[in-house]
C-alpha cells in the first residue's frame, strides 16, 4: 500500500507520506478525530455499530497500523503481528455502504488533521482498494453488531 501513496507523491519528496504529513503527532491525531467524528456525527451510527463502546483501543490500533502503512515505525506488528486486515474484520459484516462510511469519515479526518493536499489525496487514493478489500457481504444483508 505505501507505494500506492509514494506513487501520488512527488518523487522529488524523499520523505515518507508518515514524515511529510507530520509524524507521530499527526498521525495519532488523524486516528483520534476519526473515531470522534465516527462518536459524535449520527451519519455513522451504522459504522459505529460495529465497534466496542470504548472506542479507545480501536483508536490505537488504527494509530499503530496508520504508523508503519504510511512508512513510519511498524507499531502495529510490534505488539500484534502481521495486520491481515481482511481476516481481522470478517467478523463485522461490511458491505459497500460501511465501506463508504468509513471512507467517508476518514476523508473528513483527512481534511482536518493532513495540511499537506497531495498526501491526503494520495493517502484517500490508497485507502479505497484497501476498504474495497474488506467488503464481506452483498448489499442488502441485514446489518447487526458482533456478539
Amino acid at each position: 500500500m505505501l507505494s500506492l501513496i509514494r506513487r501520488h507523491l512527488s518523487p522529488k519528496q524523499p520523505q515518507s507520506a508518515y514524515e511529510r504529513m507530520g509524524g507521530e503527532p499527526v498521525v495519532r491525531a488523524l486516528a483520534h478525530r476519526f473515531y470522534q467524528l465516527m462518536a459524535q456525527d449520527s451519519d455513522y451510527a451504522e459504522l459505529r455499530a460495529l465497534h466496542p463502546e470504548d472506542l479507545g483501543g480501536s483508536e490505537q490500533k488504527l494509530f499503530e497500523f496508520l504508523s508503519g502503512w504510511l512508512g513510519g515505525p511498524p507499531l502495529f506488528e510490534q505488539r500484534h503481528g502481521h495486520p491481515m486486515l481482511r481476516a481481522r474484520h470478517l467478523p463485522f459484516p461490511i458491505d459497500k455502504r460501511q465501506r463508504n462510511l468509513w471512507l467517508h469519515c476518514m476523508k473528513r479526518a483527512l481534511e482536518v488533521e493532513v495540511r499537506d493536499r497531495q498526501v491526503r489525496r494520495a493517502m484517500l487514493e490508497a485507502l479505497i482498494p484497501l476498504a474495497d478489500h474488506m467488503r464481506n457481504r452483498e448489499e442488502g444483508c441485514p446489518v447487526r453488531a458482533p456478539s
